[in-house]
């Protein structure tokens, strides 16, 4: 596959290397219509600046891709990686893992660093904290980086693997309501994530679905770090007396999961006698929680592999290709966290 060279950029741009150089490096010497003009020969010609290890003998024999998660510790995403890792391994690429630990700067700083090292591309499980908070992935973009989002991020076109969080939600709480459950809360996740914003409306739609009445105080954010739900867990149900519990919880994911269900054996809440609990996701060993955990399951070694496909074919095309948006399939699992009420 023949590589295009700075020189052909510049060449067909009509300006010098060093005015293409300032451009990829994000300088602000350059003109914003020249900038824009020179931008656009990169896409038409498909041309990648290369990272310092450009002067390697052996070239795309070291052949990488790079995957930024957001929790090392969240099995979801270790078996997104596996599945990202053995797809990127029969296109003889070795894969690269870092993690991003819920901070967004850092994951600034891993995008910069993958773009600028030679790895040649990246899946990202973007931490989005509003519209300011993109400018990286429009860096990545402007200097043609191949990358593919885990979610959908406001105000950037990328593309997308992701799964499709209103159904499946819809699926969970319409599953309580034939079950007999009237009473239902929604313990959303991060207020930022757009895979919150999905799985309110997913629970919205069951409603607007349903004889039943929605109202907004049966979404409750408590986010999804450990500490931070099992803590907004207690504080619900301590300003509560049992008349007014909810008979079903649906969680944002396995993990917040988890947290309730240590938090309701501290308020001796009995699960599934009292409060039934769904969760999202089916990490491995939700089966064997405190209650095994109704859930969602999320084909996560499939969001691996179709990432990984996606990316490596705009990494190899010689063309700019169309953004491509996949949304898979859930399937509801059902264990015993969950029960039938009687009618």
């Amino acid at each position: 596959m023949k590589k295009i060279t700075i020189e052909e950029v510049a060449k067909k741009a009509g300006v010098s290397k060093g005015t293409i150089s300032a451009v990829i490096n994000g300088k602000n010497t350059v003109k914003p219509e020249t900038r824009d003009h020179i931008l656009d020969v990169m896409k038409e010609l498909n041309f990648r600046p290369k990272g310092v290890a450009r002067n390697l003998k052996n070239g795309m024999r070291d052949k990488s891709i790079g995957i930024i998660i957001k929790d090392l510790s969240y099995p979801f995403y270790t078996a997104i990686a596996n599945g990202a890792r053995e797809y990127a391994k029969s296109k003889g690429y070795s894969v690269i893992v870092a993690s991003s630990e819920n901070d967004h700067e850092y994951e600034k700083k891993l995008s910069h660093l993958f773009s600028t090292k030679d790895i040649k591309g990246t899946i990202i499980a973007p931490i989005v904290e509003g519209a300011s908070e993109i400018e990286h992935l429009f860096k990545l973009k402007m200097i043609n980086y191949p990358f593919v989002l885990l979610e959908d991020v406001k105000g950037i076109q990328a593309n997308v693997v992701a799964i499709d969080n209103i159904r499946a939600i819809k699926k969970a709480v319409k599953y309580l309501m034939e079950s007999g459950h009237t009473k239902i809360v929604h313990f959303a996740g991060p207020p930022s994530s757009s895979h919150t914003q999905e799985r309110i409306e997913g629970f919205r739609h069951a409603f607007s679905e349903s004889p039943l009445v929605f109202n907004k105080s049966m979404i409750v954010s408590i986010g999804s770090d450990h500490e931070e739900s099992y803590r907004k867990t207690l504080e619900y149900f301590k300003h509560k007396n049992r008349k007014e519990y909810p008979t079903a919880i649906v969680c944002f994911n396995d993990m917040q999961a988890l947290a309730v269900m240590l938090a309701l054996k501290e308020l001796s809440i009995k699960i599934p006698e009292d409060i039934s609990i769904i969760g999202n996701d089916d990490i491995f060993y939700a089966k064997i929680y405190p209650v095994p955990l109704t859930t969602i399951r999320a084909p996560q070694q499939e969001i691996g592999r179709t990432a990984a496909e996606i990316l490596i074919r705009n990494i190899e095309s010689q063309k700019f290709l169309q953004i491509e948006r996949v949304v898979l399939e859930t399937e509801f699992v059902v264990r015993e966290s969950s029960k039938v009420l009687n009618h």
